[in-house]
């Protein structure tokens, strides 16, 4: 946090010291990663967010259909939370891309949840994290 002090004269000469708190924003870790197609070997550079707080890896539905990702159908439908705990207004995640993922001469092959509403192109979850 930060703290802003001042000073304020109250009954007279004394002098009273006033503190504003405010909050900081939380630091965001982001990457530069380079997306592949499977079936075309087209890329593309995205920023990617780095969550240790995310159990796997999503990328945004809209992000994906407009890159023309051929979208895989889940055999079972996954219901979503976010970080408040609530499920995710969007509702379940029913399909997945293969990629190939580059990152400073690492590749990995790779399935990345859909989901639509995200803030972010790509969220890089735990499964990443561990590679």
């Amino acid at each position: 946090m930060q703290i802003n002090a001042g000073t304020s004269d109250l009954e007279g000469s004394k002098k009273v010291e006033v503190r504003k708190v405010e909050r900081r924003t939380l630091r965001e870790v982001i990457v530069k990663i380079g997306l592949e197609r499977i079936d075309t070997q087209e890329g593309v550079t995205v920023e990617a967010l780095l969550d240790s707080g995310a159990t796997g890896l999503v990328m945004s539905l809209e992000f994906t259909k407009k890159q023309g990702f051929k979208l895989k159908k889940l055999e079972r439908p996954v219901n979503v939370r976010n970080m408040d705990r609530l499920f995710n207004k969007e509702g379940l995640i029913e399909n997945m891309v293969e990629v190939n993922i580059y990152y400073q001469g690492h590749r990995e092959r790779t399935e990345i949840d859909m989901i639509g509403g995200q803030k972010w192109t790509v969220i890089l979850g735990i499964p990443w994290l561990v590679l």
